[in-house]
């Protein structure tokens, strides 16, 4: 499915996704959460610091490219935000004037995840 990315003021220009994109660990980010990851594990898996990897989270999440997944219970008894993206694919062409075409993530993944997330709080 190929969508636009929608934010507050309507819908994100091309330019302003493919910012986004180029910013440094963007991109990591957002391979690296096909499944659900805290800040801390993306931190650690990318080496990127707790700081900036929070700004980044931050920053895909207006973009609606990342969601907040979930906030399970972590072995110290706090709660933890797990994000994981919402897009599968973008592509970005440059043959008349730019075009940002956005894949989201297909509805039987998120099912799949979903079942796979209740599983796991039983």
């Amino acid at each position: 499915m190929v969508t636009r990315i929608k934010n507050e003021n309507g819908y994100m220009a091309s330019e302003q996704l493919i910012e986004v994109l180029g910013n440094k660990y963007n991109t990591d980010i957002l391979s690296a959460t096909s499944e659900p990851k805290s800040a801390q594990d993306l931190s650690d898996e990318l080496d990127v610091p707790i700081a900036t990897c929070y700004r980044r989270i931050d920053e895909l999440t207006d973009a609606e490219l990342l969601e907040l997944y979930d906030r399970p219970l972590s072995e110290e008894h706090r709660r933890v935000k797990v994000y994981r993206r919402n897009v599968d694919q973008v592509e970005i062409d440059f043959q008349e004037g730019v075009t940002v075409s956005v894949t989201e993530r297909t509805e039987v993944k998120n099912r799949l995840d979903d079942v796979w997330r209740t599983l796991s709080d039983a």
